[in-house]
């Protein structure tokens, strides 16, 4: 009677056991396929078929020698012009902070919301641990450029592109990743890299937006007044064209970088 009622306890049991595997096997297949959505969202963000497919200056820097390459376009509108989005981009990252997460990429240190008084204006040769600035119009574009990073048993090189125009009453900003690598993990390594700085990116360009939507082009925050330290919003080490620094010292990526620029002669300092 038992058995006349579903089978034996053994057969039950391979039934839910077989039952299970079309379960398990959706949920992998539904985690893959969220990840592959998630990065190709991420990988541009926000940006047009013409933003993507657009010459950025960096493009000039990287071999054309079949390495394995991952170009990454994230764009945002900003309800605010030029003249009072680019102070934000000419202090990122030199000694300003990133304005992405702040506990990932930049110490824990909350990154600026004012226009710090004592960074000085962006040049050509200023150095950060994403690399050198090799090209700039001021107002305009902004290209940082690396050479030899180690990452995941490869080799890379990277461009970070940012471009800011005029839309109407305010402004597009534009930011391109440009890596390639060699080696025999460089695919991997890239499609790795991809959805951990897509959302690195993303924030950043929100970080952007917010602050100038909220705060304009101000010189000053009374919740967060200037100390004078030239670590109170970076950690990470930026070096000056003069040679001045700003973070905290012996974060010494950016002094590896500008050396290796200097080396290939890319910059003039």
């Amino acid at each position: 009677a038992e058995e006349g009622e579903g089978g034996s306890a053994e057969e039950k049991a391979l039934q839910h056991r077989d039952g299970a595997r079309p379960t398990l096997g959706t949920g992998s297949c539904l985690g893959a396929l969220a990840a592959i959505v998630l990065t190709l969202r991420t990988v541009r963000w926000g940006a047009t078929d013409e933003e993507c497919d657009a010459t950025m200056p960096g493009d000039a820097y990287l071999a054309t020698d079949g390495r394995a390459r991952v170009a990454m376009t994230r764009a945002v509108s900003i309800d605010a012009p030029p003249d009072s989005v680019w102070p934000w981009l000419a202090q990122m990252g030199r000694g300003a902070g990133w304005y992405s997460y702040d506990a990932l990429d930049n110490g824990r240190k909350r990154s600026a919301e004012h226009i710090v008084s004592w960074i000085p204006t962006p040049e050509v040769g200023d150095a950060s641990p994403i690399g050198v600035i090799r090209h700039l119009v001021p107002g305009a574009e902004i290209t940082w450029w690396v050479e030899g990073v180690r990452f995941v048993g490869s080799t890379a090189s990277l461009a970070f592109d940012v471009r800011l125009t005029a839309r109407e009453a305010g402004s597009r900003l534009v930011v391109r990743i440009t890596a390639e690598a060699k080696g025999g993990a460089a695919r991997p390594a890239l499609a790795a890299f991809r959805p951990m700085d897509g959302l690195m990116a993303r924030r950043q360009l929100v970080g952007i937006r917010e602050r100038v939507e909220q705060y304009g082009a101000r010189t000053s925050n009374p919740d967060r007044p200037e100390t004078g330290d030239r670590d109170q919003y970076q950690n990470h080490q930026v070096i000056y064209r003069s040679g001045e620094r700003a973070g905290t010292p012996g974060k010494d990526l950016a002094q590896r970088w500008r050396d290796a620029a200097i080396e290939r002669g890319c910059v003039d300092l």
